[in-house]
């Protein structure tokens, strides 16, 4: 493997390993009390959710097209395709968490604690359980890839 493929599937690596600690700090932190540095913490985490996730997009898909085997190889994947869709999911999932805490800034800003209802903190706790369960499927599909196993 050249040293460029090398750096990138390192890069892709680093992306991955940030998205879900970010996943995991935002579950804990969404399962503790809702003051003013909790609020700033995920609306933090947020921001770096959506660098890794870029990040993890930019760098897999340059390894896609330019440093792995070959577009048509992945795509004609069907794990491929099944860990693409569901990181697709996953983003579009953390669009719901991200509207949340962009709403939360005014209230931030005024070093104020966003007041949240129960039943909506209950949903944001849901979304990134769910984004961590795709995640985990993602992994799986990874491990089916790189052992060759095809179902089409």
């Amino acid at each position: 493997m050249p040293l460029h493929a090398a750096i990138f599937a390192f890069l892709h690596h680093v992306a991955a390993f940030g998205l879900v600690a970010v996943l995991v700090a935002q579950v804990v932190l969404l399962n503790s009390e809702l003051n003013l540095a909790t609020a700033r913490r995920l609306q933090r985490l947020d921001m770096m959710l959506g660098i890794s996730a870029g990040i993890l997009l930019v760098v897999g898909l340059l390894r896609v097209f330019y440093f792995e085997k070959g577009s048509d190889y992945y795509f004609g994947n069907a794990f491929f395709i099944a860990k693409f869709v569901l990181f697709l999911t996953i983003g579009a999932l953390s669009v719901i968490p991200t509207i949340e805490l962009l709403s939360w800034r005014k209230a931030t800003d005024q070093g104020q604690a966003p007041v949240v209802d129960a039943a909506k903190l209950r949903r944001l706790r849901m979304i990134v359980h769910l984004e961590l369960l795709g995640v985990v499927l993602i992994i799986f599909c990874a491990a089916m890839m790189a052992r060759l196993i095809e179902i089409f």
